[in-house]
């Protein structure tokens, strides 16, 4: 039965993200397009990604694994510290191309 609970926590996660990162991305972008950024074949749009994708985990970790399938003994928060870590260099990823447009 545990291994039923890991499988579905795991399309849990992958659902989650691929829902949240898209729509999260679609936002971005939209930003970044109404600022008259394209982010489309840039280095740029790779740095939104990986900027989102840490929000998601830090989400994840410290809220939506609380509310899923799997009850295993190692579900734990990000400690303070990493939270803001990620958080800051996530925020500073997002920005980065408001400041650097490289013309590739």
């Amino acid at each position: 039965m545990t291994t039923f609970k890991i499988f579905l926590e795991l399309i849990r996660i992958i659902i989650l993200f691929f829902i949240i990162g898209c729509v999260m991305w679609g936002c971005v972008k939209l930003i970044y397009t109404s600022l008259g950024i394209n982010v489309d074949g840039s280095y740029a749009g790779w740095l939104g990604g990986i900027a989102i994708y840490s929000l998601l985990f830090v989400l994840y970790r410290n809220k939506l694994q609380f509310s899923g399938f799997y009850n295993g003994p190692y579900r734990q928060k990000l400690s303070p510290k990493s939270t803001t870590t990620f958080i800051t260099i996530s925020f500073f990823l997002l920005l980065l191309p408001l400041f650097w447009r490289p013309d590739f």
